[in-house]
């Protein structure tokens, strides 16, 4: 996997923004980077997934949870919203909001006691709760390029 490390600096906020954008070519790849991040994150953090269909977001999440430690499968809570993981070294709250109309119904699952709490948070389809994520989480986008392959992503992670 090819990493390509840029920073650039937010003028509206005047803070220093750090991203990461790494190339992945397998699924394998991809997993790897998610368990790499999961390995390495701390209580209270948030992860935002955004991309197309078929971008990799729940097998990133996968690999993210074998990172905390979790071995249970994971898979992507469409139809439920939230699957709660508690079986690592920090619990994993893993929100799939495809299903979401507005971003008011997430406060029917409790939403900012998880957001606040002391897990960690990763949020499929994350633009359509864009109004009501923290002002600080971790941003990963995942773009597919068929002309590149059938599995190959450009995946950048920005720290918001």
């Amino acid at each position: 996997m090819k990493d390509q490390n840029d920073c650039s600096v937010d003028s509206d906020r005047e803070k220093k923004r750090r991203r990461s954008v790494y190339l992945s070519h397998s699924p394998e790849e991809t997993y790897a980077l998610g368990k790499r991040l999961g390995a390495g994150c701390s209580p209270g953090q948030v992860y935002t997934l955004t991309g197309d269909l078929g971008a990799g977001k729940t097998l990133f999440a996968q690999g993210f949870a074998a990172g905390l430690g979790i071995s249970e499968p994971v898979s992507s809570p469409t139809f439920t919203i939230l699957q709660e993981y508690d079986t690592g070294r920090l619990p994993f709250y893993h929100f799939d909001v495809y299903r979401i109309a507005d971003p008011e119904e997430m406060e029917e699952v409790g939403w900012e006691d998880y957001i606040y709490g002391g897990g960690v948070c990763m949020i499929e389809w994350a633009e359509l709760v864009a109004e009501i994520l923290p002002e600080h989480c971790f941003s990963v986008r995942m773009e597919k390029d068929l002309e590149k392959g059938p599995d190959y992503r450009r995946i950048t992670i920005e720290e918001k």
